[in-house]
């Protein structure tokens, strides 16, 4: 290359070196891990172009002066090194990693202009304090665009958490409020001042014990999560919630707060608690169903097999009941049963379930019924209890029970196989006449 080039020429001349050095050093950069070959590039190219042509052009003292300062004039429209700002903002760039990379392109340019022009005349000297003016310029038009895309954002970012219905609150690592949304406000039933600055903790929130854990595994792991709670605030709105916790990380990726959002879902889990309750409760009695016995006896079953222990299962059929259906009709045998829940419920510990198969037929499970006599002395309280007369539509009516007893692991090892020894045990009590206790392990007898 000739002694005397001119300096934007040079630039022109080797601008893929130059784009390649700045290529390297962008892939430096933690938000670049993500950006394609195009996306590293983006606008130098067009930045370099454009400085060299303004190398070119006629300038005064006082404008080279202020572009040294990054105060030269406007340009008409948007420069390039502007648009660059606002796409490195848009990227993930912080405001130091946007100013490194001028500096990279800097270095990149002078660096190899040095390695060409060992000497250089005065006029090509002229030309390179030109060139750090406009590299200046381009910086300051970059970070001004930056800064003024960022302030858009944070203005649009605080007019969302304003109109959001949702609770958004910010906490620093403390746990400390530093920000709440007013819907936030409303639900704690609380004005800001009496929420900044104070932890869930300090404000009495009786969910904060659960969520401390997880707020610490967020800040530790710089990952969000999502989880539940039960709590009704002062302002009486809602009760059941879903919240997400998300880390805000600096520039260093080191989390410096968390966002929260909370969203009532009162509404919908008592609506899914319903439906789950109604399809494992008898709907007359609120007793748990067939399906729900089985599976609380299921997992009776597997914690007796772990702790090596006894469980005793009642089957049992209440003798004359047809007869109230018959003669008092299906409403008097309705409350006849549901008076029948009652009394089996009061017999038996809260541990324990009593649980309704269909039409006449209930059953229980007794933890923790070591032997015969366990099992025996509940099983009569029962019969007592059951025998007592029903005061239904101003009539006294009486009923009794046929009981049959069957033992984890002794007469089986599996839910269905447990309740059919008691159902087979049940069948022979009823043979025996009313008010009869029968144990399976006695069938064979």
């Amino acid at each position: 290359m000739p002694m005397n080039v001119r300096f934007a020429d040079f630039i022109r001349a080797e601008i893929e070196p130059i784009l390649q050095a700045w290529e390297e050093f962008a892939e430096t950069i933690l938000p670049a891990e993500r950006m394609d070959r195009t996306g590293l590039r983006d606008h130098a190219r067009e930045m370099l172009l454009a400085i060299a042509d303004d190398l070119e052009s006629h300038q005064s003292e006082e404008e080279r002066a202020a572009k040294s300062k990054g105060q030269g004039p406007d340009a008409k429209g948007t420069s390039w090194a502007e648009v660059h700002g606002g796409d490195r903002h848009t990227s993930g760039f912080s405001v130091m990693e946007t100013v490194s990379e001028f500096r990279a392109l800097r270095a990149s340019v002078v660096s190899l202009w040095s390695k060409t022009h060992l000497m250089v005349s005065e006029r090509q000297l002229a030309d390179l304090t030109r060139f750090h003016e406009a590299i200046d310029q381009a910086v300051a038009e970059s970070l001004e665009h930056y800064a003024t895309v960022k302030e858009m954002e944070t203005r649009l970012f605080g007019a969302i958490l304003v109109a959001s219905p949702d609770p958004i609150f910010v906490l620093d690592l403390e746990g400390r409020f530093i920000y709440a949304n007013k819907a936030t406000a409303d639900l704690f039933g609380l004005g800001l001042e009496a929420i900044l600055g104070k932890t869930a903790f300090e404000l009495g929130f009786s969910f904060a014990s659960d969520i401390q854990p997880n707020l610490e595994a967020v800040i530790a792991e710089r990952s969000s999560f999502r989880g539940k709670f039960i709590h009704r605030f002062d302002s009486g709105i809602g009760e059941r919630f879903e919240y997400l916790l998300a880390p805000v990380l600096d520039e260093h990726q080191l989390t410096e707060a968390t966002v929260c959002i909370l969203q009532d879902v009162t509404e919908r889990a008592l609506a899914e608690e319903k439906i789950w309750h109604n399809a494992h409760h008898d709907l007359l009695t609120g007793l748990p169903n067939r399906r729900l016995f089985l599976d609380r006896l299921d997992q009776e079953i597997k914690q007796a097999k772990r702790s090596k222990a006894t469980i005793a299962v009642l089957f049992m059929d209440l003798d004359g009941f047809k007869d109230i259906n018959d003669s008092l009709g299906h409403d008097a045998g309705d409350r006849t049963l549901s008076e029948v829940a009652e009394r089996l419920t009061s017999c038996v510990r809260e541990a324990d379930t009593v649980a309704r198969m269909g039409g006449d037929e209930f059953t229980v499970i007794l933890t923790g019924a070591q032997q015969r006599e366990d099992a025996d002395l509940v099983a009569r309280a029962i019969v007592s209890a059951l025998e007592k007369p029903y005061q239904i539509e101003e009539q006294s009516v009486e009923l009794s029970a046929s009981i049959g007893v069957s033992f984890y692991p002794r007469d089986a090892s599996g839910p269905l196989a447990l309740l059919e020894a008691a159902d087979q045990a049940m069948y022979k009590a009823k043979e025996s006449g009313s008010d009869r206790v029968c144990f399976y392990d006695t069938l064979y007898e």
